[in-house]
């Protein structure tokens, strides 16, 4: 039996988004919902089904980021000659670097909606030695 005040230390692994409780916590279902919700579209928080089943907005966040990561590195392949002549190279370096960060944190955020998926699907994680 634990005591109330007693802190549960859950394992969550590298790439655990920082807004997200350890699953199991209080409120961590919650905190779960809204990092995911906040990885889609707006007009996903309106469909009750995505409310209901967070294993399902799970599923539609994974995909979701990863089609923006598709489009991301699309964009930065192309931009170079896609904006050549157009503005200056200055302008042109400015937007790559843009794209590049952009897909540094979109794969951040796939690595942390592919873990809260995980967990939803009741993984648990261990320490790897």
């Amino acid at each position: 039996m634990f005591d109330e005040d007693e802190v549960i230390r859950v394992y969550v692994p590298p790439g655990w988004p920082g807004a997200v409780r350890p699953p199991g916590s209080n409120g961590w279902l919650k905190t779960a919902e809204a990092f995911l919700l906040d990885c889609c579209p707006s007009e996903y928080r309106g469909y009750q089904v995505l409310r209901r089943h967070p294993v399902v907005l799970a599923r539609m966040a994974r995909e979701f980021v990863a089609s923006q990561l598709v489009a991301t590195r699309s964009g930065l392949a192309g931009v170079r000659t896609s904006l050549a002549g157009v503005v200056d190279t200055g302008t042109v370096d400015q937007a790559a670097a843009v794209l590049q960060q952009e897909e540094a944190r979109l794969v951040r955020v796939a690595r942390g909606v592919e873990l809260v998926e995980q967990a939803l699907r009741d993984v648990r994680f261990t320490p790897r030695l």
